[in-house]
């Protein structure tokens, strides 16, 4: 006899689900969970976050996955918490100790420092990232003991917050571009500061216009029924909120739908989101739900 468990089957289902990422897991493990709890049949992350850092990690479900690529390109926001006066060899707590000195700084040095790094700057991605190389992952060099010439990229670091400082721990809140390695920037600071530092923690409280205070996490998702599960799904359009949006009227979203270009007069963003417009109230005096009609970056 058969004593395996049947598998439930996989339902299509549409939306984001806002997660807040447990600390050592990676972003496709906790995803993968996410999905099993939820029986979705589509669904990706938006950018990944490392074992080492927790929280906001949007997850995409059925036609929200068209829509990952803005969450990706989206600002961020972390709080990053330093350990002066240490530096590994990885930039962060999950490396071994490579060098220790002093850490003889005062709060004056500490602004001094984050100033010096807000801004447009450039940054050397770390050895110990999920950049390819020749198809192969840079940390698979680094744990080879291979060191590969890394083009430095431009990033904006918008703001850098002292959170709180003692002795050598140094927290501080840092808001930046996509693209930004706050291990990195971490580094950075140490050096500037004189005594050299690493990332002992880090975690992820904005990303674009979604924040860590509406995400739940998965023993809060494992917790719930069915019907409360799926009620955490936001709308696809979540993921591209700060677009402007644009409503276009049937037979215009018709010819939109259809390649004609259409000048609207907006600020000067480089996308916006198209719905169809609602109709005009029935004789009845039943209105229509604002549904999308169609969803889609494109050029003014």
């Amino acid at each position: 006899m058969d004593a395996r468990v049947p598998r439930l089957p996989r339902k299509p289902l549409n939306g984001v689900l806002l997660l807040d990422k447990p600390l050592g897991w990676t972003s496709n493990d906790a995803l993968q969970k996410a999905k099993g709890i939820l029986r979705a049949e589509k669904g990706g992350h938006t950018g990944t976050l490392d074992p080492l850092a927790t929280g906001l990690l949007p997850l995409c479900f059925g036609s929200a996955t068209k829509f990952s690529q803005a969450s990706l390109d989206a600002d961020k926001r972390y709080t990053a918490t330093l350990r002066l006066g240490q530096r590994t060899s990885t930039g962060d707590r999950e490396g071994e100790i490579i060098e220790e000195r002093a850490v003889a700084v005062d709060r004056a040095a500490i602004e001094a420092a984050c100033r010096r790094y807000t801004g447009a700057i450039d940054q050397t991605p770390p050895m110990h990232s999920a950049l390819k190389h020749q198809g192969r992952a840079l940390y698979d060099y680094a744990r080879a003991g291979v060191e590969v010439e890394r083009p430095t990229r431009a990033v904006t670091i918008h703001r850098i917050d002292i959170v709180s400082w003692h002795d050598a721990e140094l927290v501080i809140d840092v808001a930046c571009s996509k693209g930004t390695y706050i291990r990195t920037l971490a580094e950075d600071i140490g050096a500037a500061l004189g005594c050299g530092a690493h990332l002992s923690a880090l975690r992820r409280t904005a990303s674009g216009t979604l924040d860590v205070a509406q995400a739940v996490t998965l023993e809060q998702l494992q917790a719930l029924d069915v019907a409360g599960r799926e009620a955490l799904l936001l709308r696809p359009d979540a993921l591209v909120a700060g677009w402007p949006a644009v409503h276009l009227a049937d037979d215009e979203a018709g010819r939109f739908l259809n390649g004609l270009r259409r000048r609207v007069a907006l600020s000067d963003a480089p996308a916006v989101r198209v719905y169809r417009r609602p109709p005009e109230p029935r004789r009845t005096g039943g209105l229509s739900r604002n549904r999308p009609y169609h969803l889609r970056r494109t050029d003014r």
